[in-house]
């Protein structure tokens, strides 16, 4: 059996590309032509006719949410090697709502019995809340529609959705189909949807058509289907028609669908009465630049999934776009202010975890390993807490952080995990970490010196260095360090004109010794006590300060001292702010003599 620990074997790589540049190829890049057959996938597809000087998208702004339709339980389920069972769907269904959906495809009840049963679980169960719509999804075909409007009877209100590809290499390979068939197909089932919803007693119902394929289907055949379809099913104001425009494989960059919505939206019959809505897939990994620019370019609604689940790449992540929307100053309309039970519920029905770099959720998405990174990081965490401080209020401070777009108490996440230490990590992160977790404000000095000893160990173990880890590390090497060396067993202040210190210490040779000394304030008497001793030392640094950690409140205190063996770095921690400080010069002088 191959050892699981073993890396695995290297891959066998083609040869680096060797083909001489293009001729216009700037002289300082020097990437060559390779051997990949990229030729075979020139596309030419079909583009509106469009003037670019009148193209009106590039120029907005977002500055409202869309409508955002989960399509999780339809198109998400279709995708998923194990489809999900009636309790996963209901418990995905139950966050869509409890999150802030209102329009919500629950299914393809056509296609297998757990879809039917689900959905007829959610009208039988009166599960649906008024101010939600649920829709779904039917192709354009006959008996499976008769079969969608079974699966709905006695809803309040629902929405079907028809489908039906209009591409050119759909029409030519998949269905030998000539554009009019095509055409004739969707009003035939459009039709046959119109009269069942008449019929259909004490349900609102409303329509939403999918010209499947949009992207790659001929701009004015796109067109005028729909528009055939919408006449059919006479969309007005009160009763709109939602118009849906799928890239149902990414086929090119996001401003060419910015195009094709913007011609669409300013050309279809009945706009009023007509909600534009657009449903990108991730196939050139652009699906969210594809939503917001179709969003500029006229769309009112999107479609997608929590964390983009989806056939191939998958949909669109309607929990990137919201944040996205919150991280500009735009109410996002959905609540995601516990991201975590968000994603565990997905990952719950999917069966699929969440990757650790997906944006806003992922596990590593609000952490920094780089040095740099974290003392940008730890500063700018700094600067807003000043600023609450001072305002009295943490949501009066407008959020910059730098390489944070998001505060993580936003949504639901602490800082804990902001700053991950190993061997990358510099003196910022490590002194973040000790600072939020423990309490622990190193001075600057201590800071490189125990960052230098980090490293070491990070580097020596390869692996990452918790907040315990730290705390652990910087005990050893500053606080317990009374072997070899001097032991502060119990002192008093003497009052007078100078601070005077009485003490007792314990050598290294198990001698306790009386000591005493003046100073200008209670570090210096003690150094001076520590002379008359003959340990002759200078005190180069003290410093302490509260801990302010709520379960532990106490003191700590830094020292630095040079001594003829050296010099030395100690740190102590203690109930009062003297012992601190009179312990931390104690391990300072013990540290001299282990360099």
């Amino acid at each position: 059996m191959a050892n699981r620990t073993s890396p695995p074997p290297a891959p066998r790589l083609p040869g680096a590309p060797f083909g001489a540049s293009p001729a216009d190829q700037p002289a300082w890049n020097t990437q060559r032509a390779s051997a990949m057959p990229f030729a075979r996938y020139a596309r030419e597809h079909p583009r509106p006719a469009f003037d670019s000087s009148t193209r009106t998208w590039p120029a907005r702004t977002p500055t409202r949410a869309p409508l955002w339709a989960s399509v999780d339980l339809r198109d998400g389920n279709q995708a998923l090697s194990t489809p999900m069972d009636i309790d996963r769907k209901s418990r995905l269904f139950d966050l869509l709502v409890r999150i802030g959906f209102k329009d919500i495809e629950v299914g393809y009840p056509s296609a297998s019995e757990t879809d039917f049963a689900f959905v007829r679980t959610l009208i039988e169960k009166d599960l649906i809340p008024d101010d939600v719509t649920i829709s779904v999804f039917t192709p354009a075909r006959p008996e499976l529609i008769d079969r969608t409007f079974e699966a709905i009877a006695g809803a309040d209100r629902a929405m079907v959705h028809l489908c039906n590809a209009t591409a050119c290499l759909w029409r030519d390979t998949v269905f030998g189909m000539s554009r009019d068939e095509v055409r004739d197909m969707a009003l035939r089932s459009a039709e046959l949807i119109a009269r069942r919803a008449d019929a259909a007693v004490h349900s609102r119902l409303r329509f939403e058509y999918s010209p499947e394929t949009f992207n790659v289907t001929e701009p004015d055949f796109a067109l005028d289907v729909s528009n055939a379809v919408i006449d059919v099913w006479d969309a007005s104001p009160d009763r709109p028609v939602t118009l849906n425009l799928p890239t149902t494989v990414e086929t090119d960059s996001p401003n060419v669908f910015a195009d094709q919505v913007e011609w669409m939206h300013r050309r279809i019959d009945r706009r009023e009465s007509v909600i534009l809505s657009v449903h990108p897939h991730n196939d050139r990994g652009t699906a969210v630049a594809s939503a917001e620019l179709a969003v500029l370019a006229g769309a009112d609604r999107i479609e997608g999934t929590l964390f983009g689940n989806g056939e191939r790449t998958g949909n669109v992540c309607l929990v990137t776009l919201a944040l996205n929307h919150f991280t500009q100053g735009i109410d996002p309309q959905l609540d995601l202010s516990d991201i975590d039970a968000v994603r565990r519920t997905v990952e719950y029905a999917n069966r699929m975890p969440v990757p650790a770099r997906h944006p806003y959720a992922g596990e590593l998405v609000h952490t920094a390993f780089s040095g740099t990174h974290q003392d940008a990081i730890a500063k700018g965490l700094a600067e807003v807490d000043r600023l609450a401080n001072a305002a009295g209020s943490s949501s009066a401070v407008p959020w910059q952080v730098p390489y944070l777009p998001v505060d993580p108490r936003d949504i639901g996440l602490s800082y804990e995990s902001v700053v991950r230490v190993n061997s990358q990590s510099g003196k910022g992160g490590m002194a973040h970490l000790l600072k939020s977790s423990y309490g622990l404000d190193l001075p600057r000095p201590m800071r490189i010196d125990f960052a230098a000893r980090v490293q070491r160990v990070a580097d020596g173990n390869g692996g990452e260095l918790s907040a315990r880890d730290l705390r652990d590390l910087f005990e050893q090497c500053y606080v317990d360090v009374e072997e070899p060396g001097l032991v502060l067993k119990e002192f008093r202040v003497v009052p007078g004109d100078e601070v005077g210190v009485d003490a007792v210490v314990v050598g290294d040779d198990g001698r306790a010794a009386h000591i005493r000394g003046s100073g200008p304030e209670l570090a210096a008497a003690y150094v001076a006590a520590l002379g008359s001793y003959g340990r002759d030392l200078t005190l180069d640094d003290v410093h302490s300060h509260e801990t302010r950690v709520p379960d532990r409140p106490g003191f700590a205190a830094y020292a630095r001292v040079t001594a003829p063996g050296g010099s030395g770095f100690g740190a102590a921690l203690a109930d009062d702010e003297p012992t601190a400080r009179l312990n931390a010069v104690t391990n300072a002088l013990n540290n001299t003599a282990r360099t």
